[in-house]
């Protein structure tokens, strides 16, 4: 009832609802290979036989559904017009079913029926009917309002042997956001260990990086680009959030991104649509390119890359970028800390996503991002965190290399050259 009363407020309609009312519409093929076939059946024999034959016994599975579609016809039928009439079924005269991708089995039947009146009196009639077994029972799920006018605050970590990478992330920032006055903003967390921490007023090891801003800062001067010094010898995705979280209001949009990723406004107007304030975070799937020497093999590297499945792949193994509000963090963060009190080793062997899934409510939502790029790169695996998180890291870089059919080349060039 609610999806036909929001239906009629529609410019199309209530008409031109699908039935049945929160069903997919049926398939629409685009050439005749893609017609779905409708398979004849009585109550007895099936035409469309799994081994060829032109027909078979009705039996098993296949028996028990047709009985069973044919009872949910009838008690549909009498619901509809009880107690004027009665109706019970005499035979099946035709069966016809289809299995539609897009939204189940699809059922049509003609069914001879007796119909009797409040009267006694009955005649026999033949009626047709369609009848719909949905892949999935509908639920209305409520959703959240969100907006793409959001600010994104990206977080990008930085260690001692990032700083290249880093200034090159600065530059893709600046014209990709800065130049097109996109809502985001970008903080860069300087990681020093405690041995370049006490030298860093006489030897900044991030100085270069540091000059970067201030040059981009003074190209876009209604921009800034904060950044915050961590010293520690163990850094972990959680213990570089908490000291983020306390400096940010709760209802602060994070955007946690790595050093080589290339983010732009389609990404990061998907990271707002898809995150959303005590109910979902979001973990992109990024576009991984592989490496340029393995994919462009004696060949010069193109300009641009195009996302080919020559040039790289959706890396499912790594976890680090993610999108989530500060205020989520923060209320996982409250339920983990009597675990942590237990064992202190947690905040360094669990990820940001390890995190949400364990000790929060919320739908951890992961999909494929186009939008959000990655250059290769070789990723320094922390032995510290879990078997599992480590395992995963070690899976990325292998990845990375380059296809299958890419690496079998270099290998047979590698054995041609040592046979001669």
């Amino acid at each position: 009832d609610e999806i036909r009363n929001v239906s009629g407020l529609t410019a199309e309609g209530e008409k031109f609802s699908s039935w049945p009312v929160g069903i997919n519409p049926p398939f629409e093929p685009h050439t005749r290979f893609e017609v779905l076939r409708w398979d004849y059946f009585t109550e007895e024999q099936l035409f469309s036989c799994a081994d060829g034959s032109p027909k078979c016994e009705l039996r098993g599975i296949d028996k028990a559904d047709v009985s069973n579609i044919i009872e949910t016809a009838v008690e549909e039928l009498n619901k509809k017009y009880l107690p004027i009439l009665q109706l019970q079924k005499e035979q099946l005269v035709n069966g016809y079913r289809r299995f539609d991708p897009t939204r189940g089995m699809e059922y049509t039947l003609d069914l001879q029926l007796q119909v009797i009146t409040q009267k006694g009196h009955s005649r026999s009639i033949t009626k047709r009917v369609y009848l719909v077994r949905p892949l999935s029972n509908i639920e209305i799920i409520p959703m959240p309002y969100v907006t793409e006018a959001t600010r994104v605050h990206i977080i990008l970590p930085i260690s001692v042997h990032e700083r290249e990478q880093a200034i090159r992330f600065i530059e893709q920032y600046a014209v990709n956001t800065l130049e097109s006055n996109e809502n985001a903003i970008l903080t860069l967390l300087f990681i020093y260990d405690p041995f370049e921490a006490q030298r860093v007023n006489q030897n900044d090891i991030f100085s270069s990086v540091k000059a970067k801003i201030m040059d981009c800062e003074r190209k876009y001067p209604e921009s800034k680009i904060p950044w915050i010094s961590v010293k520690t010898d163990s850094p972990c995705q959680l213990k570089i959030m908490d000291v983020i979280s306390k400096k940010h209001p709760v209802d602060t949009l994070f955007f946690v991104a790595g050093i080589n990723m290339e983010v732009n406004f389609e990404f990061l107007n998907r990271c707002r649509m898809n995150t959303i304030n005590q109910w979902q975070v979001f973990f992109p799937i990024h576009f991984q390119e592989y490496n340029p020497e393995v994919a462009y093999h004696n060949q010069p590297l193109p300009l641009t890359i195009d996302l080919l499945k020559d040039s790289g792949h959706f890396d499912r193994d790594f976890f680090d970028a993610a999108c989530f509000y500060n205020s989520d963090y923060m209320a996982a963060r409250g339920r983990m800390a009597s675990d942590v009190l237990e064992n202190e080793e947690i905040l360094e062997t669990l990820d940001l996503y390890e995190m949400f899934v364990r000790y929060s409510n919320l739908h951890v939502f992961r999909a494929v991002e186009p939008g959000l790029r990655q250059k290769y790169n070789q990723r320094m695996c922390n032995p510290r965190v879990s078997e599992e998180i480590y395992h995963h890291c070690v899976q990325s870089n292998i990845q990375a290399l380059g296809s299958r059919s890419q690496l079998a080349v270099l290998l047979f060039e590698q054995e041609q050259g040592n046979s001669t």
